[in-house]
């Protein structure tokens, strides 16, 4: 019997997860990149990759499909979707609202841990904002959001907010920047930090929503 391969033993999944873990790491892909939009899904190196059958694959294709993630192809299986500008402005009007709702929660229920755990993430992506660490910069920038969410101690916030941006996660946290663009995002954190500590709930959640919103022409090019 032939020994698996590296590949197939780092990547295979528990029988008892099925096609709920493998949605889980097909959604991983896209959002990462490795999956780029219009790429269709090679069902063959997929199941093959994860040590699973075709059929909780075909069912995770489903759940991504319905989440938006996935464009069905007649006869022709799956490809990761693309997204129109109109959509993305029109998904940036609502994670922006998400965000700005979040971070005005976040100052009325934070505790002083969660205030501290966004600091010291903003001063390591300080650090790499200084040394030019890009992707270090990109992945601390990712974390620093999905803290002041949780921080808002509103999970039906939170589940809507992942829904809807997983579309556009690796665009908004990996996009292009000048290097003015990237001192002004960078200065822009400082004052989250800064009117999170002193609990400012409006003044944080206008500038939260601006933030996310500067964004849109860096995510438009990257979708072309």
């Amino acid at each position: 019997m032939n020994a698996p391969d590296r590949a197939a033993t780092t990547d295979a999944i528990s029988r008892n997860y099925l096609h709920d873990e493998v949605a889980k790491r097909i959604r991983a892909l896209i959002q990462s990149g490795a999956l780029k939009p219009r790429e269709r899904l090679n069902e063959s190196e997929l199941s093959r990759r994860f040590g699973i059958s075709r059929t909780p694959l075909r069912e995770a294709i489903k759940i991504l499909t319905a989440e938006g993630l996935l464009e069905a192809l007649p006869n022709r299986g799956a490809q990761v979707a693309s997204i129109s500008l109109q959509e993305i402005e029109d998904m940036l009007d609502v994670i922006a609202g998400l965000e700005a709702l979040a971070a005005e929660l976040a100052c009325q229920k934070a505790d002083q841990s969660e205030i501290d755990t966004i600091a010291e993430l903003t001063d390591e992506m300080e650090s790499a904002f200084a040394s030019g660490e890009a992707p270090e910069y990109f992945d601390l920038n990712l974390q620093i959001h999905e803290h002041l969410l949780e921080a808002s101690h509103n999970p039906t916030l939170v589940g809507l907010y992942r829904n809807l941006s997983t579309r556009i996660q690796r665009a908004r946290f990996t996009a292009h920047k000048t290097p003015r663009q990237w001192e002004i995002a960078m200065d822009e954190h400082r004052q989250m930090v800064a009117l999170l500590r002193s609990r400012n709930g409006q003044a944080l959640a206008a500038l939260v929503k601006a933030h996310v919103r500067s964004k849109k022409d860096e995510i438009v090019a990257q979708f072309g």
